[in-house]
């Protein structure tokens, strides 16, 4: 089932869209992400989901099983969350939880259990202002589910996090894809591929490929050699460029990165030259290019 769908939506700001016609088609039970460089209009494409933000043109539907205005349907984390450094978590979860309609007596019980899930439970006694990167945004997570919405957004949940608070924060996500539906946005392609199952790339708010996480792999990801020797090796590449099986390659001092149309060509024909086997070869890898790739070539 589609959760929310806009069709050819808009923003315009001095006569320049930095929303440019886009249409998504969100899924129920999903984790979606939403790619682009920055200036890409992630955040204001959220922000046009949310409804902090009205479209100059476009239409945004959500599904009719849920009823009235979709932000009470919607749990939201911006990029940079503010929180009152003297809340304890648990008060700062139990407030947010009485401004989503909550009785008192619920928002209590929703966030002894949502502090729970986003592993925060005695950490949930202690001021704010004592919390890591990290704790900050899962509690920002907590916050955003406390009114049990059909779909959570998060802008840039791990951009500014440390590794131990980034591992901390996507593992959570992962957790929740299994009862919750996510509409995430990044420019960090190696998060998307752990988690997401939809893909959406934009460009000067434009949306450039969209499509299953599976469906683009199968599609896009291409066979990739990687090789490192000890003698500069961008002379002999010179002698690949009219190799049948080579698409595209890329050579810098003692590094030779080599897209092949047929992986088992270019392991024959690379192994079986002498030429190459004289730089000392230090490296020989195979792999398939990744969503990085993908992102960077689409979005050059």
């Amino acid at each position: 089932m589609i959760l929310i769908e806009t069709d050819n939506l808009t923003k315009t700001f001095n006569g320049t869209n930095a929303v440019d016609g886009i249409n998504l088609k969100i899924r129920e039970g999903a984790c979606t992400a939403l790619l682009g460089p920055n200036g890409a209009g992630k955040t204001t494409t959220l922000n046009l989901l949310t409804g902090l933000m009205n479209p100059t043109k476009g239409k945004i539907s959500f599904d009719r099983r849920y009823s009235g205005d979709r932000r009470k349907h919607l749990g939201y984390l911006p990029q940079y969350p503010k929180f009152y450094g003297w809340m304890t978590g648990k008060e700062y979860v139990v407030y947010a939880g009485e401004l989503g309609g909550l009785t008192a007596s619920e928002a209590r019980s929703r966030a002894e259990e949502l502090l729970k899930l986003v592993g925060l439970t005695d950490a949930g006694k202690k001021r704010i202002s004592g919390y890591s990167g990290g704790m900050k945004q899962r509690l920002g997570i907590a916050q955003a589910l406390v009114h049990n919405p059909k779909l959570i957004i998060l802008d840039e949940p791990v951009s500014a996090l440390d590794p131990i608070g980034r591992r901390e924060v996507l593992e959570l996500m992962k957790r929740l894809k299994e009862t919750t539906s996510i509409l995430f946005s990044t420019h960090v392609l190696h998060d998307a591929e752990q988690i997401s199952d939809d893909i959406y790339i934009i460009q000067d708010g434009r949306v450039v490929i969209d499509g299953g996480l599976e469906e683009l792999q199968k599609k896009y990801q291409q066979p990739t050699v990687h090789i490192e020797t000890e003698e500069n090796i961008e002379e002999w590449s010179k002698s690949l460029k009219n190799a049948p099986w080579v698409r595209h390659l890329k050579a810098e001092k003692q590094k030779l990165t080599v897209t092949a149309e047929s992986i088992e060509d270019a392991r024959n024909a690379l192994l079986a030259d002498e030429r190459l086997r004289q730089l000392k070869l230090n490296k020989f890898e195979v792999e398939k290019t990744s969503l990085e790739d993908l992102f960077m070539e689409v979005t050059k």
